[in-house]
């Protein structure tokens, strides 16, 4: 949805770390099918990584990786409800938690 010119500024995948954890972010993580186990192989060294573009939410562990969607607060297109994510990192662990509203 973003302008053509500020697409091409953005990094296409980013990883930040805090507290010593490290998430990866993408916006679109391509077809559904092998989702998973794309994300995994693509963030090998992070924790979790969040993805976009789908607004559907989505928290499951896979392997080493947590996979997450925070669906989205404003455009619900196919999601149940409008959602977003809480990422709470403490000790090196990473918690989250789906808020819908």
């Amino acid at each position: 949805m973003d302008e053509p010119l500020l697409k091409e500024t953005l990094p296409k995948q980013r990883v930040v770390e805090v507290e010593n954890v490290r998430i990866g972010i993408v916006h679109d993580p391509g077809p559904r099918a092998g989702r998973e186990a794309r994300l995994a192989a693509r963030f090998e060294d992070c924790e979790a990584v969040v993805y976009g573009h789908t607004h559907v939410p989505h928290v499951e562990r896979f392997q080493h990786l947590l996979v997450l969607n925070p669906g989205s607060p404003t455009e619900r297109r196919s999601a149940p409800v409008h959602s977003m994510l809480v990422l709470r990192v403490k000790a090196g662990r990473i918690t989250p938690e789906l808020v819908t509203l």
